[in-house]
């Protein structure tokens, strides 16, 4: 016999309980002449009369009594699990899945969760920092963090820092033996710390604009690196100059472990988006973690 149909089943158990098509028919929302042929359909799939009708009444046979008894307690189960989701629909609850990079994860990301999940102790936060432009849809993570220029457009992209500017740095001990550049083309006189991009295996070129003027300067040097903590550190140690984020170095720049040059061609950009597929049923744990990261600029009073 072909499975049976939920809603079929539900109708004839409302009908029985209630001893009535037209009570029956106003629990489910339609008409009781359309509610008396989806049970005469069951009775004739099952090939037995689980009604008896009469003018005043309507009462279960034999058959649709011990119907009754089984589908009564199952019902009731589907109807507490429907309810139970209800609850988790309603309830920040749940594991929220994000790619970043490990700067975005250090000065933005766990900050702010910090203030926010130890209010609500059924959300979980999982962080995974890489460098790769992940395909967050295909990796299954709820949201990605990237910098603003690097969202794809058929993404929603909330913005979770203030503009970012880039920085071109070196030691003391480095500008001791070298003179400092003047213009992004004098960077062709110096060594360079290369940044090798993981996505797509290729050398990261230095940008740099000045008014409309825009400029992209493939430098050369004996080192190249894959990641941020090694290229900042290859510059505390006099290895050459860095193509970093300001903010990465700018205590080191204060402390005179390191000197900002070129400042001038050294443009701010779009910072730190979280971005994520179209979600018109968003659950309250994840609209909690957006709202948190959310960047809000300070109004002036």
């Amino acid at each position: 016999m072909a499975r049976e149909n939920f809603n079929d089943l539900a109708a004839f158990a409302s009908v029985a309980r209630e001893g009535s098509f037209t009570r029956a028919a106003a629990l489910h929302g339609v008409s009781q002449s359309a509610l008396s042929q989806t049970v005469r359909a069951l009775e004739a799939r099952l090939g037995l009369r689980l009604l008896t009708r009469t003018t005043r009444s309507v009462a279960p046979t034999q058959a649709g009594e011990r119907l009754l008894a089984t589908l009564t307690p199952r019902l009731d189960e589907i109807q507490a699990a429907l309810a139970s989701l209800s609850e988790l629909r309603d309830k920040p609850a749940g594991t929220i899945r994000i790619t970043t990079t490990d700067h975005a994860a250090d000065t933005i990301l766990l900050p702010k969760l910090a203030k926010l999940l130890p209010s609500y102790s059924d959300i979980k936060v999982e962080i995974s920092t890489d460098y790769k432009l992940v395909d967050i849809v295909e990796q299954r993570f709820d949201a990605g963090v990237r910098l603003g220029d690097q969202v794809a457009k058929d993404m929603v992209a909330v913005r979770i820092s203030p503009d970012l500017r880039v920085a071109v740095v070196g030691s003391p001990a480095y500008f001791a033996r070298r003179p400092l550049p003047a213009r992004p083309q004098d960077l062709t006189g110096h060594d360079c710390i290369n940044l090798r991009l993981p996505t797509h295996g290729g050398i990261y070129a230095w940008e740099f604009r000045q008014g409309r003027r825009e400029l992209q300067v493939r430098v050369e040097g004996q080192l190249v690196v894959n990641g941020m903590p090694q290229l900042i550190n290859g510059a505390l140690a006099g290895l050459g100059l860095a193509c970093t984020l300001k903010d990465r170095v700018q205590e080191h720049i204060d402390q005179g472990r390191l000197v900002s040059v070129l400042e001038n061609w050294c443009p701010s950009f779009p910072g730190y988006h979280l971005y994520y597929p179209s979600r018109k049923h968003a659950s309250p744990a994840f609209a909690l973690v957006v709202d948190a990261l959310r960047y809000k600029t300070m109004r002036r009073s």
